[in-house]
């Protein structure tokens, strides 16, 4: 699994101690992109589509496909624009007009979206990114889990070997029973100062990215 850190992570000369990680850089939230860019193994473009929805606001979709303009490149890649709630017709609208080619994009697969829309991602995208929503908007919790499942049995009756699926929200599930490629955490950037924490990003980044996910799906009943 790599593991991506969110940003922003301040004051800057603590996010300087761990260049040279992978990281994830909002659209909402860009103030670390160049830095990110110059000093990261690979940067994860998110498109910010949740916290615009929290805000009340309106996705820039054109503003979002300007920025990532001079910022994408292998090995960095783009989480597709999606819809916060909407349906398979809302996401198949937003996708529309996505310019930048596959191997360096993902959309989202909502979990509260059917499986059958997964499959047809699967068939197209190399990557996919799962979101938590609704009923399973909480990462980890039993009817989540429940989900999550599902999903990979149902990728493993059609592919061989499993596209590369990205947790969004989800390294705290490194060393758990999904074969994730990759996840994403604002872990370190939030908790880091809190009272009682390890108080060094770099010690949090090295034990988060020391725990690995298996590379093929593990049912429950044979753990």
């Amino acid at each position: 699994m790599i593991h991506y850190h969110g940003t922003p992570l301040t004051p800057r000369a603590e996010l300087e101690k761990v260049a040279g990680r992978h990281f994830c850089v909002s659209y909402a939230a860009p103030q670390d992109a160049d830095w990110c860019l110059r000093n990261a193994q690979s940067v994860m473009w998110d498109n910010g589509a949740f916290s615009a929805f929290t805000q009340g606001k309106d996705f820039d979709m054109r503003g979002y496909i300007r920025w990532l303009e001079p910022r994408l490149g292998h090995p960095h890649w783009a989480v597709v624009p999606d819809v916060i709630g909407g349906d398979v017709d809302a996401q198949r609208d937003r996708m529309k007009g996505w310019p930048y080619p596959p191997e360096l994009s993902a959309p989202v697969w909502h979990l509260a979206l059917p499986i059958s829309y997964l499959l047809e991602l699967a068939d197209s995208w190399p990557k996919i990114c799962f979101g938590s929503s609704a009923a399973y908007w909480q990462v980890g919790s039993p009817t989540w889990q429940k989900r999550v499942d599902q999903a990979f049995r149902e990728l493993n009756r059609y592919h061989t070997k499993l596209p590369w699926i990205h947790m969004l929200r989800g390294l705290a599930q490194s060393g758990k029973r999904w074969p994730f490629a990759s996840a994403d955490s604002t872990n370190v950037a939030r908790n880091f100062k809190n009272k009682g924490a390890e108080k060094c990003p770099v010690a949090m980044v090295q034990r988060i990215d020391a725990v690995q996910t298996p590379i093929t799906f593990i049912q429950e009943n044979t753990r």
